[in-house]
């Protein structure tokens, strides 16, 4: 049905490919049926509005015209993205063998680390000063052992696991369009991904991500990744989407420990109980994964991430200031020199609001500079 031969799609059969997956009402599934149904691309986009007819449609759907598809490839062109569809030399390998994968694909980058065992870290976006650097060492050390970490470009976990391997090779997995980067504060840090990463997305170039979209994102990362490690995740949340989307798949899914009294470790102790492989360093995935790849990995020894330069600030700590080192915070003890670090302000700051909790009864502190939310 698709490009068994793996050559390339001709011109004319990319724009027939993009046409058909940007109809109304026609997703990855409803793809792959068409042209099942139909044997072929081409016919299933005209069929389209005979099946709306009869289907009880009371207006005409929206199909993408050839303009349409030309416009959208050619400004995908003029940034340096392109696109592959299913079968094609370039797809992901590993993407191709997932339920419903997307027939078209939106990359952008260094795309040679498609080519390199792949391993997703995911997390809360609301993630602790502990959860944000168990992420940077085991992103490090694993990208020092020639992985690529794959993560969502989101707020706290994500960020942090792009961050700590940027050097090595990090792929971010888009909710919206290329040219819509979300959170709109990482673009800065996605231009730095593709120096020696990539992007993709399976999702029109202006595309606005919406609820529904960030599921469809998460079953990318799983898809292109071996293994996905969730270090922060409350019950309710989309890295447990992805942990369950990875098992679906056959993926190896990892787990961090964490506090049973942070809400942000309930999920990840979820999922211990489920089955899932524990890690606390980068030798417990590769133990679990080098099987799979069939030769020995050589973990060797990495710095700590470099401290993140912090920005001078007026001693009294302003409203958002104070919300983000107390979202920092939680059971597990961290110290006061990566509080000060991941917060990106002052010692002063973290410190006067420290003192704050503590006079409110908010905090604990205990050895070696360390404290935690009581």
């Amino acid at each position: 049905m698709y490009l068994s031969d793996q050559r390339r799609l001709t011109e004319e059969e990319r724009l027939d490919w993009l046409r058909l997956i940007r109809c109304d009402n026609v997703g990855p599934r409803t793809f792959h049926d068409l042209v099942g149904f139909y044997g072929g691309v081409g016919p299933a986009l005209a069929a389209l509005p005979a099946l709306a007819r009869r289907g009880g449609s009371g207006r005409p759907i929206r199909i993408c015209t050839r303009a349409q598809a030309e416009t959208e490839l050619k400004a995908a062109r003029a940034s340096g993205i392109d696109f592959f569809a299913l079968g094609e030399p370039g797809y992901p390998l590993r993407l191709e063998m997932i339920d419903d994968p997307p027939p078209l694909v939106a990359m952008h980058g260094d795309l040679d680390v498609f080519k390199r065992p792949l391993i997703a870290i995911v997390g809360s976006r609301n993630a602790s000063a502990a959860g944000v650097k168990f992420a940077q060492k085991i992103a490090a050390d694993l990208g020092n052992a020639d992985f690529v970490v794959v993560s969502g470009l989101a707020r706290g976990i994500d960020a942090a696991a792009h961050r700590a391997s940027l050097d090595t090779g990090t792929i971010a997995v888009l909710a919206g369009g290329h040219h819509r980067v979300y959170p709109p504060e990482h673009h800065d840090l996605l231009e730095k991904i593709l120096v020696k990463g990539a992007a993709i997305s399976e999702m029109p170039l202006t595309w606005e991500p919406r609820a529904h979209d960030f599921p469809r994102r998460n079953r990318i990362i799983s898809g292109l990744s071996l293994g996905v490690v969730v270090v922060e995740a409350a019950r309710r949340s989309g890295s447990l989407i992805t942990a369950r989307l990875a098992g679906e798949q056959g993926r190896e899914v990892f787990a961090v420990p964490g506090s049973p009294l942070d809400p942000r470790s309930e999920g990840t102790n979820g999922l211990l109980k489920q089955g899932a492989t524990p890690v606390t360093e980068a030798a417990d995935v590769i133990a679990a994964i080098a099987p799979i790849l069939g030769r020995p990995i050589e973990l060797p020894a990495v710095q700590e991430p470099p401290q993140a330069t912090i920005h001078a600030s007026n001693p009294e700590a302003a409203a958002d200031e104070r919300a983000g080192i107390i979202a920092l915070l939680g059971p597990t003890p961290v110290s006061i020199d990566d509080l000060v670090r991941l917060s990106r302000t002052t010692a002063t700051i973290v410190r006067g609001i420290l003192l704050e909790l503590e006079i409110a009864g908010r905090l604990t502190r205990h050895g070696a500079a360390l404290v935690s939310l009581s």
